[in-house]
């Protein structure tokens, strides 16, 4: 069915001028996820639909007049199946471990949506465990919900662990959605399907309630199709919380409202480097780069090219003890709060539910994660305590805060990564790109957004802007810019297969 891509402004101006109600745009979204999601193409990136979506709906729009809740009254959007909701959905990370997750309590971010008027459509499917339970996992798939397959071609990877709420949003199937990042989940997926993500600095969003990976690079974050919709997204969900600590360090400096950032001229003036080395060596990637990079020049920006941004490169080895160490102490603190019925109370119930049920947990590929995390000590130890100090000061200190300093600089840019490879169940996925835009903002817990940037074959590809802590405005104005200016995003076409003819 064909349903306009509305951005959020525009949908509030239909609902509050009464051209659309909450119900009717409710119902729209899902008669279209059954034609495209359930059916048609089938990208199967929805793992549960809110049987209660439409009676929200219903309150939301007798509460118009009387009430005015904020930006999101009315608005449908996705969550992944990694954070809590206080209703008739479960929570599981699409582990089948996990079935009969009912939260006793919505996580702190739902809260916030709920206030906003966020209708909570439905749950996204993810890369199982957030894509970490395996060295060669299939990114987009979970013994719960299966494959979730890219709109642009069916035959390629949504990409992990967003996967879900990256294919949803690309497909029109909600407004907006909410993913979560560790390293690359929130990023990668979004520029795969071609739509824009924003990893917040660790601690301006909330982790209580989702199931969680690492305390030290987790956080959730706003998938959307435009800039616009992902800030507005991004400042609903800001707020401090008791129950996730990091927050306190938001308290003045988030911003429940970030259009203020939204200006056509924001990167007049401004410094940006170029981080060339982390940009890899794909001649097709590189010339969508280039392009980019025009853009920039030719809205004001000052080019430092190339920006030399040093350890992106020396934090694989550190980064990996950290997220063992961190996933198992994390996972069993979460566990210990689910529903009465669940089956598993630690990561060891979860390796042996995985080992006993091995047909339907593990068809493609093992659980290698979890044991290397299972056999961690407790995060007293001095290899985790030492691991984790070289890595905040190799991704901050003399990462990307020092290129900041030495080069007088904005923010950095380096592409988000290349065109979706091809899903393949034997061997897990398998990437045709070398570059290197993730990591070192995950482990320093800096901020980080990917804008559509163009296309390879047919397949989008996105452009980063990162920077140092608490840098979201700056970061939104540079994105909201480039995006405005070049407006590269085109709707995906459900193709079977890329189309590769030169």
């Amino acid at each position: 069915m064909i349903l306009p891509e509305w951005t959020i402004a525009e949908l509030r101006q239909k609902l509050d001028a009464g051209e659309l109600s909450a119900r009717q745009l409710t119902a729209l979204y899902l008669e279209r996820i059954e034609a495209i999601d359930k059916n048609g193409p089938h990208i199967n990136s929805i793992i549960e639909i809110n049987p209660d979506a439409l009676n929200i709906a219903d309150r939301l729009d007798a509460e118009r007049d009387a009430k005015k809740r904020g930006a999101l009254h009315g608005i449908p959007i996705l969550l992944k199946d990694n954070i809590d909701t206080r209703d008739h959905m479960q929570t599981t990370s699409g582990s089948l471990a996990l079935e009969g997750n009912f939260a006793a309590k919505d996580a702190f971010i739902v809260k916030r949506l709920r206030k906003a008027g966020a209708v909570i459509l439905g749950k996204t499917n993810l890369s199982e465990w957030a894509n970490f339970r395996s060295k060669r996992s299939v990114s987009g798939w979970s013994s719960r919900g299966g494959l979730t397959r890219n709109p642009y071609a069916l035959d390629r990877s949504a990409c992990g662990s967003s996967s879900g709420s990256g294919a949803a949003i690309a497909a029109n199937l909600s407004v907006a959605a909410v993913g979560t990042e560790t390293d690359g989940s929130i990023v990668c997926p979004a520029q795969t399907n071609g739509i824009v993500g924003i990893k917040p600095t660790l601690g301006l969003l909330s982790r209580s309630g989702i199931i969680p990976v690492a305390r030290s690079q987790d956080t959730p974050g706003p998938m959307a199709r435009t800039v616009a919709d992902a800030a507005i997204m991004l400042g609903a969900m800001t707020g401090v919380d008791a129950g996730d600590p990091a927050t306190r360090l938001s308290r003045k400096r988030a911003m429940s409202n970030y259009s203020k950032c939204f200006d056509r001229d924001g990167l007049k003036g401004a410094r940006i480097g170029v981080a060339r080395a982390m940009a890899g060596t794909n001649p097709r990637i590189l010339k969508v780069f280039e392009t980019c990079l025009e853009a920039l020049k030719h809205l004001g920006a000052t080019l430092v090219d190339p920006t030399l941004v040093k350890n992106f490169d020396k934090l694989t080895g550190s980064e990996m003890d950290v997220l063992h160490y961190e996933f198992k102490a994390e996972l069993n603190s979460y566990l210990k709060t689910v529903a009465p019925g669940v089956r598993v109370r630690s990561m060891e119930d979860v390796i042996r539910f995985n080992e006993e049920n091995a047909d339907v947990m593990m068809p493609y590929f093992g659980q290698e994660r979890m044991t290397t995390a299972q056999a961690k000590g407790p995060l007293s130890e001095k290899k985790y305590k030492d691991a984790l100090a070289k890595n905040l000061r190799l991704a901050r200190a003399q990462g990307i805060d020092a290129a900041l300093r030495k080069y007088k600089l904005d923010a950095i840019v380096v592409p988000s990564g290349g065109p979706a490879w091809v899903i393949d169940l034997a061997n897990g996925d398998v990437l045709n790109w070398d570059v290197e835009a993730t990591s070192l903002a995950a482990v320093a817990g800096y901020p980080h957004i990917t804008v559509p940037a163009g296309y390879v074959f047919g397949l989008p590809v996105g452009i980063s802007f990162f920077s140092t802590a608490w840098q979201e405005p700056a970061l939104i104005r540079f994105a909201y810019a480039f995006e405005q200016a070049t407006q590269f995003r085109r709707q995906p076409r459900f193709l079977p297969a890329a189309n590769l003819t030169p």
